[in-house]
């Protein structure tokens, strides 16, 4: 499905509140003045909320993506959409995009 590319100042969210940011920016594609995102780039997440052991299996620590543009690649490898779909480790709960550019679109 075509989607907005993500670019490092996005907005993600763990299911717990937790902010999400990139690894490893990608500095040869730009959108709205930022660097865009691989796919293969883990994201940390700091401030989950979710409880650690004994009670839960949380805070989310990282996440990695599962899913990135089909089309859309930089140095051979595909770029991350706004429906792009990611598991936080060790909860394996979803990140969510609340807000990216809305300019450029891929697919």
């Amino acid at each position: 499905m075509p989607g907005f590319l993500l670019h490092v100042g996005a907005i993600v969210l763990c299911a717990h509140g937790g902010t999400a940011q990139p690894t490893v920016p990608n500095p040869r594609v730009k959108v709205m003045g930022q660097p865009t995102v691989f796919q293969a780039a883990p994201y940390v997440v700091a401030g989950c909320s979710f409880p650690p052991p004994p009670v839960a299996n949380g805070p989310c620590v990282t996440a990695q993506w599962l899913l990135g543009a089909l089309r859309v690649r930089s140095n051979g490898m595909p770029l991350l959409l706004q429906d792009s779909q990611a598991l936080c480790v060790p909860t394996g709960t979803p990140l969510t995009i609340a807000m990216t550019q809305t300019r450029v679109k891929g697919m």
